[in-house]
């Protein structure tokens, strides 16, 4: 067998792994709340691993290796921004959504328990939500689809719109039939396959390039700042703006989801361990893999055309064809786990927090899923359409998206966990001019290369969703009662551990 036969044999053995998967969580799928939410039936382990895969996406293994193999380790401060907001993401927001959501009204998807929490008569909080999460999700999928046709184009030389639309088929396929446990159990084996290909790469790699002292001299020599985190590239600004991803965390349904899906909040501290050491470790394997290619480039002569490539690149030197065809499987767990948990929340959106709020209100939950489904399709299809263009870059395709999240929800989210007197008007306020900001200041380069746009977009979102909830406030007793029962819940669970 040829070098591509191998590789080949084992995606499509990873392929069919995720479509019978697929298949296993249809036949638990039997109403809205197992495709929107699972039953709120996750354990501790596979709530870590798909928030963990859902969360990382190509960014993980293509984006940030190449951001690191072209400017060195000042492109770490997005890593280290990242670790720190996810941390206290688990810390923060995992137990009180959890418990939250359950005491209003069984919330399962974010929109719904804003509307829920906030007692928005108008709905408009719910809608406004849902069309925040169908536009900047779809972005976020365009990126994912982008991924997967430069994976295809650098690995196998196929065209780059096959590659996409290989990756569109059958991610949609398990997504659209089933639903969220789907998501789930395919993130969870996802996040194991990059977790161990993001550990192996490096640490072989550094056979091959002569072990930590020879592997660091032949970096220095291509660029002496190569591992300088405040290199003359770094600007206060810039440092700044990278940090901030770790803002986005708050924001991000496709994550935060999983929080009020896993089985009880008990069980939260031990998926935030798990969650946190697979994070760092994965992180470090990218960065690593990044380091280790420009040595081994150094030391052999050329160069590769596309930096983003690295990792697969050296998958495929250092490996026999087979193993290589793992670890390139690696990059498309990577890309589909993302893409799944978002179509999965794209999906609720629509349904739960649209269709069902402005139209069908009393129909069966055999027509809301076969609604979402039908809302996956068309996710997916207007998503590749955006990602036809293969000069599409991740890093800005996905900053965009994460921006966007992060400003719209980020400060929403927190203050409704964690304040009383936040008002729907305060929270749609802040959301709407949040999202607005986030999106204007990220379409001038000027502005957004100054300054990432979450930080401006989640501190006017914060500002004006506090000061306006100030100036609206009414005290409502079911709220604060509620609110209360929250905290006695999670009172009672603190004491059991």
């Amino acid at each position: 067998m040829s070098d591509h036969a191998f590789q080949l044999l084992a995606i499509v053995i990873y392929m069919l792994t995720m479509i019978i998967i697929g298949w296993y969580a249809y036949k638990r799928t039997t109403n809205l709340n197992d495709y929107m939410l699972g039953g709120r039936d996750l354990g501790p382990a596979v709530t870590a691993l798909s928030a963990g895969a859902a969360d990382m996406s190509g960014w993980l293994l293509m984006g940030l290796p190449g951001a690191i193999y072209t400017a060195g380790l000042v492109e770490a401060w997005i890593a280290i921004g990242l670790t720190v907001g996810a941390w206290l993401n688990w810390y923060f927001v995992a137990p009180r959504l959890r418990v939250y959501t359950q005491v209003s009204k069984n919330s399962i998807t974010i929109p719904s328990f804003l509307d829920n929490r906030l007692r928005d008569k108008t709905k408009l909080i719910r809608i406004v939500s849902g069309i925040v999460i169908l536009v900047f999700f779809t972005f976020y999928v365009s990126s994912g689809m982008v991924s997967g046709g430069k994976f295809f184009e650098s690995s196998f030389g196929f065209d780059y719109h096959t590659g996409l639309l290989v990756v569109a088929v059958v991610t949609v396929g398990y997504t659209l039939f089933g639903g969220f446990l789907a998501v789930s159990y395919t993130d969870f084996l996802q996040g194991l396959i990059m977790f161990l290909a993001l550990i192996l790469v490096p640490t072989i790699g550094l056979f091959f390039t002569g072990g930590f002292g020879d592997t660091i001299d032949s970096i220095q020599s291509v660029n002496p700042e190569h591992f300088n985190l405040f290199a003359q590239t770094a600007t206060a600004a810039g440092i700044i703006s990278s940090v901030a991803w770790g803002l986005g965390y708050f924001g991000q349904p496709h994550i935060i989801v999983r929080f009020m899906a896993i089985k009880s909040v008990k069980e939260t501290k031990q998926a935030r361990r798990i969650g946190i050491g697979w994070m760092i470790l994965s992180l470090f394997g990218a960065i690593g893999t990044a380091l280790v290619g420009l040595a081994y480039f150094q030391q052999n002569g050329g160069n590769i055309d596309d930096p983003e490539t690295i990792f697969i690149v050296m998958g495929q030197i250092l490996f026999h064809p087979f193993i290589a065809g793992i670890m390139l499987a690696a990059i498309l767990a990577a890309i589909m786990s993302t893409i799944s948990s978002q179509l999965i929340v794209t999906s609720s959106a629509l349904v739960e927090d649209m269709y069902k709020a402005l139209f069908k209100k009393d129909a069966t939950d055999k027509h809301y899923v076969f609604a979402g489904r039908l809302a996956v399709l068309v996710v997916s299809v207007v998503a590749a359409i955006l990602g036809w263009n293969p000069d599409s870059s991740i890093l800005d395709l996905v900053g965009f998206a994460w921006a966007g999240f992060g400003a719209a929800f980020g400060p929403t989210i927190l203050l409704a966990l964690y304040w009383r007197k936040l008002t729907n008007v305060g929270a749609l306020t802040g959301m709407v001019v949040g999202a607005v900001v986030a999106f204007i200041w990220g379409q001038n380069k000027e502005l957004s290369g100054m300054l990432y746009e979450i930080v401006p977009g989640f501190a006017i979102n914060l500002i004006l969703a506090i000061i306006v909830s100030l100036l609206t406030y009414k005290r409502n007793d079911e709220i604060e009662d509620e609110f209360d029962e929250t905290l006695n819940l999670l009172h009672s669970e603190k004491e059991k551990q």
